[in-house]
């Protein structure tokens, strides 16, 4: 069985949204993209190479596949080819096939319902970065079973959050701790079942 990773970026006070640069997502007039650049450092580049490197595939929401794929493909960078070669399964109720990415599969009906049959497939885990509408619906059906979360010591008052209001209680087991030179802690988490 594959298990499903949550891989991202929040503030002290729990905001997901546009960590990577002003314009990522100014949804609800969001106006501080790209607040996680400056707590960006070589532990975090190791950290998030490590696990790219046991991944079984990307498991995106629509508007973060469209995002990737519209920066990540116009960049110099090492995630460039990385990106392109991964397996892809996008959770969308308005894309249809074929997906313009290579190594894309559109997730058939209900997001929940396609990622717990995905889970039963055997493999590498299957990463979610961004997402966070997935990552919410997934988390009243238990199928997340990790969070790799680097922690950014900003507060900002507003935008998306990870752990929004309605999600079910849940307790964590902290994994691993480890902070970077900038003050970022990036933490992995389990929950207890």
């Amino acid at each position: 069985m594959s298990r499903v990773v949550v891989i991202n970026h929040v503030t002290l006070d729990g905001v997901m949204q546009a960590p990577g640069r002003p314009d990522e997502d100014t949804r609800e007039g969001f106006e501080h993209g790209g607040w996680a650049q400056a707590g960006n450092d070589d532990v975090i580049g190791a950290a998030l190479g490590a696990r790219m490197g046991e991944s079984g595939g990307l498991l995106l929401g629509r508007r973060s596949y469209e995002d990737m794929l519209s920066f990540w493909n116009t960049q110099d960078s090492p995630f460039k080819d990385a990106l392109n070669s991964a397996p892809k399964y996008v959770a969308s109720r308005t894309s249809r096939e074929p997906l313009p990415w290579p190594n894309s599969t559109l997730l058939v009906g209900d997001g929940a319902d396609a990622v717990a049959e995905l889970k039963k497939e055997p493999g590498n885990d299957l990463q979610i970065m961004g997402s966070g509408e997935l990552i919410r619906s997934l988390m009243p059906r238990g199928l997340i079973d990790e969070y790799l979360l680097m922690i950014h010591p900003v507060v900002l008052g507003s935008g998306r959050r990870l752990f929004s209001d309605g999600i079910p209680v849940s307790t964590l087991r902290l994994i691993e701790a480890k902070p970077t030179t900038t003050g970022v802690l990036i933490a992995t988490y389990q929950p207890v079942d």
